[in-house]
Parts: structure tokens; C-alpha cells; sequence
């Protein structure tokens, strides 16, 4: 089935971590009671960029594939289904830019005024977009070069402090809440990860072991209109520290450390109402560091559009549910 060949993966990938359901406050609604059910549609754009100069970079990209996804979310578990559809304009340019895999997990959680990411990422199969730099001749019709052995394996988090109690993270990134009134905060955060990349040319193995950590600050906004619909931009700048280590063949090559810069961004605009919601976001991430004489950027472009429904839960599923909670009180 084509479903099956485009991607089926059955994943935890959020979880809302609270030692109880909030409940109501002045300033914010709370959904945690209701059970949602999300219809998605999103893409990742990933590029690394090499450069000396102006006139002389490489863009290395991943053939991104437009996914869809179905998820429920009921209190702290969230099970979602995705794939791509084969039909959407784009998922089916393999025979030119090569095959890609992106698989990413994030866990999230909400302690009191903190927020704690952690994630797993996993990029496979990257091809040079910039063809028209090497062959001034060379057509959208031909064929891109390819590295298809290329992969990036990531493990890595942030750890963020809301400034102001009275602004809702979770109207942004979950839906559980809904914000009253509109409120902005600075959130400072911590990002830390390390980065396996592995390449196979001509059977010579290569391998490269990246570890970074940074101080960003950053201020997300939530400007409420007319009770149902919200506008949150953001933005944040950091500065941090690259260590890394690289190998050939197995045969240790070179230790070097880097500065490095950070910037993210984005912006969600949604409709909110007790059952029906549905809305839009964007962001953006990337970072660059100098390597000898060289330039090294990473960038990341998502965009989602979403639309959810909320109901009560079933009495079974609240009765599952409650006996589960007692035994596995985090729940």
C-alpha cells in the first residue's frame, strides 16, 4: 500500500508532564479535562550551507516531503500517525534529488514556569541545490548530485523559564490551554545537544561528533483578538560553543572548538473556540559558527496548519484512564 510506502509511524511524540489538571485562572482556560483530535499537515526544510566568500558555497538539502498527521491528545499522552502523501507537488521528486528520511521525536514538559524539550532527530540523504554555481547550464529537469550516505543523528534539548506567570506557553504549543488576554514574556533557555554526521564517498567512511551548548534569551508574544483568535510571533538570539572531533576511516583526524550563533523565530496565528480550533504556524531556526576561512551555516524552516476538534472523553476512556493514573501517578 502506498500509505505504508510513504511512512507509517505510530509515535509518542509530546508529553505534558504535571503533577495534576490545572484548572481555570484569571487569566487562563484550561482543556486538559477534554480529549483532541488534531488533523495536520506540515514540512521540514533542512539546509546546510558552506561558504568562502560570497562567490563560492555549497547548499547541501534534504527532498523534503510534505507529511500529514492525525493526533489525540488526552491529558499528558499525545499518539499521532503521519505520512506523506504521494500526490502533494514535491513528495515525488525522488528520481532527481534522491531519496530523504527525516524522522524527529520530542518529549516537552511544563513544571510549574518551566518548559523542558527533549528531541531525537534523524536526517538521511542530502543533495547540492545550488547546481547553477558548478553547471551554468545545468536545468531543473536534470539531475541534482547526490549524497545519499549523508546522515545527521541528533540528540539534544532546551531548558526555558517563563519570566511572566500570567503567559500561557501551552496555548502555543499544545492547545491544552487558551489565553485570555494577550501577555508577552522574555523566556531565557539553555540549548545544549550533540551531533553524530556520517558520510561514506568513494568507500571512505567519514565521521563527525559535534557538541554544542548556548544561552539564548528570547520574547514570545500573545496578542488575543476578540476572545477566539491569537497572533504569537517570537524571537531569540543566542551564543554559545561547538566542540567537535572529526574521523576518517576510523583514524582520529582533528579536535577543533567554535562560537557559535543562534537566532529562532516564528510566528502561530490560530482560531480558538470550545470545540473547534484550527490555525497555521511557522518557524525558523539556524545557526552559524566560522571554521578556518570558511563559513558553516545550518538552517531550519517548519510550517504546520492544523485543525482540531475538543470533546469530552468517553466514559471508558476517563475510567481507563483514572484506574492507570493510580497506579502511575505522573500520569
Amino acid at each position: 500500500m502506498n500509505f505504508f510506502k510513504a511512512g507509517l509511524s505510530i509515535l509518542f511524540s509530546l508529553f505534558v508532564l504535571q503533577v495534576k489538571a490545572q484548572s481555570d485562572t484569571l487569566n487562563i482556560k484550561s482543556y486538559a479535562e477534554q480529549v483532541m483530535i488534531r488533523l495536520n499537515l506540515d514540512t521540514n526544510l533542512e539546509k546546510y550551507i558552506l561558504s568562502q566568500g560570497k562567490n563560492d558555497k555549497i547548499e547541501l538539502s534534504i527532498n523534503n516531503k510534505t507529511r500529514t498527521s492525525v493526533s489525540v491528545d488526552y491529558r499528558v499522552i499525545s499518539a499521532t500517525i503521519s505520512f506523506s502523501p504521494q500526490f502533494i507537488p514535491g513528495n515525488n521528486e525522488d528520481d532527481l534529488k534522491g531519496k530523504s528520511s527525516y524522522t524527529d521525536l520530542s518529549f516537552r514538559f511544563f513544571p510549574k514556569r518551566f518548559i523542558q524539550n527533549i528531541y531525537y532527530k534523524k536526517v538521511k540523504g542530502f543533495y547540492v541545490e545550488n547546481m547553477k554555481d558548478f553547471i551554468p547550464d545545468w536545468k531543473e529537469t536534470d539531475a541534482y548530485l547526490q549524497f545519499p550516505d549523508l546522515k545527521v543523528l541528533s540528540f539534544g534539548g532546551t531548558t526555558s523559564y517563563v519570566l511572566n506567570k500570567n503567559f500561557s506557553a501551552k496555548s502555543i504549543y499544545t492547545h491544552s490551554e487558551w489565553q485570555k488576554k494577550s501577555s508577552g514574556s522574555w523566556i531565557p533557555y539553555l540549548d545544549y545537544d550533540v551531533s553524530f554526521f556520517t558520510n561514506t564517498i568513494n568507500e571512505v567512511k567519514n565521521k563527525e561528533v559535534q557538541y554544542k551548548i548556548g544561552g539564548n534569551m528570547g520574547y514570545f508574544y500573545n496578542c488575543i483578538i476578540k476572545d477566539k483568535v491569537n497572533i504569537a510571533p517570537y524571537l531569540s538570539v543566542g551564543l554559545g560553543g561547538q566542540f567537535s572531533s572529526s574521523t576518517e576511516e576510523n583514524k582520529k583526524k582533528e579536535n577543533e572548538q567554535f562560537v557559535t550563533l543562534r537566532m529562532e523565530g516564528g510566528l502561530h496565528v490560530g482560531y480558538n473556540s470550545e470545540h473547534l480550533l484550527f490555525g497555521a504556524r511557522m518557524s525558523f531556526k539556524t545557526y552559524t559558527y566560522q571554521k578556518n576561512q570558511e563559513a558553516v551555516e545550518n538552517n531550519n524552516l517548519y510550517g504546520l496548519i492544523y485543525l482540531g476538534y475538543r470533546f469530552a472523553p468517553p466514559r471508558v476512556v476517563k475510567n481507563t484512564y483514572d484506574k492507570v493514573q493510580k497506579k502511575i501517578p505522573v500520569l
